[in-house]
């Protein structure tokens, strides 16, 4: 029997099993389309904050851990994150159809600071309790979500706490990098606040092996690297709200982080195609630093009949630069640089959304508004390259400058959105949303390159709620969903996936992507709190797809940007359960499995041939436990994760890549000690998991049929222990 086989009988197995089981129990917790959970439910875990409660809820997923049984406080900060326009959703949204998080019924206007940021900063003694919402509403501040998690606080009217984190890293050649957050948090009258501090370094050292082969097969080279990068950052939020009234509040969010970093690498390549082998040295060195600032807030009134008004608004801004230098080290240690890369990026957002909900028959409300968002990135890009020709300049590290495409430019998005959204409590069983929204914008670039365009959709979606039972629930929803594009794919930028290429290009030319995603859901909460079981069947139609596609200006100059391809489809099935083992007695362990099965296809620009969408998994699996020992106010879990990778390929204009992983395990234990302490010890990768990659390089382009390597390359970190102690006071 095969690992992925096994694998998948094993989750198999405990979906028939706790679900058979389960229907001989007694009542849920719950009787209806909201499940709650007041905070006695949670005390003989002896929780100290917010996500501790909510990592005890079977099904419960957030923005922080995962689903119920999750991990917690979260691996170590893995330094810097992809900013600027990345593809996702657009605006403030009306739901993802994944979980959302509210506190007090309120969602956080932000993007960077959001409410499922805060459930690690509020105490378990300020919340009252907390809810998972099933249906839809009217009354709710997000729309279309698979479900809705609530935390509401207890309504004192003077109250504060203290909460507190301390944590080292100690990384696989033993390096210790400390970190810490301090937060205060409460309420006074009308008034809540909570502000936050955040400061730590993080550190990474990986170490990544390559062996190479001709096309004719005989031996081309070795290839080690052993790269290390560390830095730090500080965060510093803050999140208010004030009732105003009992018929108005208001809440204002702000975020400020700074950080620096510094990457060393050390390249040996050993020459197998000559005799003796030759072996070049070579050393890059990457500072980067990164800024960040948001801030947002929201007004909200209600008017006597029941009306509400509501405006939002985001405004941030993301300050990146990046410096990449490398050096030739010859046999006597002497270096000579012959590269040297500048990358400067600046990332504005500007978003406000007003609307007006109301009710216009029993059971039947509409909400109407409009959002308006600007987004704008200013990247500039200075290549340097060492030559015997060409006047050297210190702007580009002491090298000859070199000219790049499309390397100076600023890109400018301007959308509008009416909405409009009707809620239809059909009975108290049935319930029916119906979105219509209409996007207009405009983008227009500048710099080296000067274009404009304008764009509108209309975007509706339906989303059917049917309760089966109290317990069971069947969702059925179509939505036509349009991708934020990546600002960073219309600009040359620096290529971090290839050595052997310094830039990738830009495209000018590239529209939104666009598909009709079509989803069943159903999802069964087992009796008597044993847990949930919830499945999922999904088809997304693709249109205007965006992968690699050959923008070569000659045929002696390849060159490939991220691109529009053409229509494609995926489709797939997730099942999910959660589940306490009180089957053998054992009701505070709680089991968790995650199993994803999907395929796609789409027409490759490069050979014609119908393939897998790049990179796209088979599926995934994801098996977990969390284990509570009350008596000595002690838990542990583990969490293993794979993926079905065979197959999973990148094509380019020049070469193709295959890649696939070891299983990813994690581990914790974690021990509430005096007075509140909570002594954590989590292990990341505990399985030294290492990541391969296959790339074959063609002459010319990959149509042409001519091999000319392959590689082969495997890369890891190693283990990463955290210890960590966090209380209240």
């Amino acid at each position: 029997m095969t690992r992925r086989s096994a694998s998948l009988r094993c989750t198999l197995f405990l979906l028939l099993m706790t679900t058979f089981y389960g229907a001989a129990g007694q009542d849920n917790t719950g009787d209806s389309s909201t499940v709650t959970y007041p905070a006695s439910y949670f005390t003989e875990y002896s929780p100290v904050t917010a996500q501790d409660m909510l990592d005890r809820i079977p099904g419960a997923t957030s923005g922080g851990r995962g689903s119920g049984g999750g991990f917690g406080r979260g691996g170590p900060p893995g330094g810097f994150s992809r900013g600027g326009g990345g593809r996702g959703g657009r605006g403030f949204g009306s739901g993802s159809g994944g979980s959302q998080i509210l506190i007090n019924g309120k969602r956080t206007a932000g993007k960077n600071n959001q409410a499922s940021g805060q459930l690690n900063r509020i105490t378990a003694d300020q919340v009252d309790y907390i809810e998972i919402i099933r249906g839809t509403s009217g009354e709710l501040d997000v729309r279309g979500s698979g479900q809705v998690i609530n935390v509401v606080l207890f309504e004192e009217l003077s109250t504060s706490n203290i909460s507190y984190e301390a944590s080292v890293n100690q990384s696989k050649d033993h390096t210790v990098n400390p970190g810490g957050t301090i937060s205060y948090s409460g309420q006074s009258g009308g008034l809540t606040f909570l502000f936050s501090a955040v400061a730590q370094e993080f550190y990474n050292n990986n170490t990544s092996k390559e062996n190479s082969i001709l096309g004719d097969f005989s031996a081309n080279d070795l290839v080690r690297e052993d790269s290390i990068t560390e830095g730090s950052n500080v965060i510093f939020s803050t999140n208010l709200g004030y009732e105003i009234s009992p018929d108005s509040s208001v809440r204002f969010n702000g975020l400020f982080s700074d950080g620096d970093g510094q990457s060393e690498l050390f390249r040996r390549t050993t020459d197998l195609k000559v005799n003796p082998n030759t072996v070049a040295l070579e050393r890059e060195e990457n500072p980067r630093q990164m800024e960040n600032w948001e801030i947002g807030g929201d007004y909200e009134y209600n008017t006597s009949r029941g009306d509400r008004f509501k405006i939002l608004f985001i405004s941030n801004e993301n300050t990146r630069t990046t410096i990449r230098e490398r050096y030739e080290i010859a046999e006597d240690g002497l270096e000579t640089k012959d590269l040297f890369l500048d990358s400067r990026s600046v990332t504005k957002e500007r978003i406000v959304r007003g609307s007006y909900t109301f009710d216009i028959f029993s059971g039947q409300d509409i909400e109407f508004g409009a959002e308006r968002a600007q987004t704008i990135l200013d990247s500039n890009l200075a290549l340097g390259l060492a030559s015997s020709t060409g006047t050297p300049s210190a702007a580009h590290g002491g090298l000859v400058p070199v000219a790049v495409s499309n390397a100076n430019s600023t890109v400018e998005e301007i959308r509008y959105e009416p909405f409009l959204i009707h809620n239809w409590i059909i009975s108290p069983k049935m319930s029916l949303e119906s979105t219509l929204l209409y996007e207009t914008s405009e983008i227009k670039q500048s710099g080296d390159v000067s274009n404009k365009r304008d764009f509108d959709f209309v975007k509706p979606k339906i989303d059917f709620r049917y309760d089966l039972t109290p317990t069971m629930q069947m969702r059925a929803s179509i939505e036509k969903v349009v991708e934020q594009l990546s600002f960073n794919d219309f600009v040359a930028a620096t290529d971090n996936r290839d050595n052997d290429s310094n830039i990738q290009a830009g495209n000018e030319n590239l529209r939104q992507e666009w598909y009709w995603k079509y989803d069943i859901n159903a999802e069964y909460r087992l009796p008597n709190d044993i847990g949930v079981v919830s499945g999922n069947i999904f088809y997304h139609d693709y249109h205007d797809r965006i992968e690699r596609i050959d923008v070569s200006p000659s045929e002696d100059d390849l060159q490939s940007a991220n691109g529009n391809i053409g229509d494609g489809y995926k489709y797939g099935m997730n099942l999910n359960a959660s589940i306490r083992m009180r089957m053998i007695d054992m009701p505070n362990l709680l089991i968790t499995s995650r199993l994803n099965v999907e395929d796609s296809k789409v027409t490759d620009p490069f050979l014609g041939i119908k393939r897998r969408f790049s990179f796209n998994n088979r599926g995934r699996l994801s098996l977990g436990f969390r284990h509570d020992i009350s008596r000595w106010n002690m838990n542990y879990g583990l969490q293993w994760n794979n993926s079905f990778d065979g197959n999973r390929k990148r094509y380019d204009i020049d070469d193709i890549e295959l890649s696939a992983g070891d299983p990813f395990v994690l581990a914790f234990v974690e021990v509430v000690a005096f007075a509140g302490t909570t002594f954590r010890l989590d292990a990341v990768n505990f399985n030294n998991a290492r990541f391969c990659r296959e790339r074959q390089r063609f002459v010319g382009r990959i149509s042409d049929g001519i091999l000319e390597e392959i590689e082969d390359q495997c890369s890891g970190s190693g283990r990463v222990i955290s210890l960590k102690v966090n209380g209240t006071f």
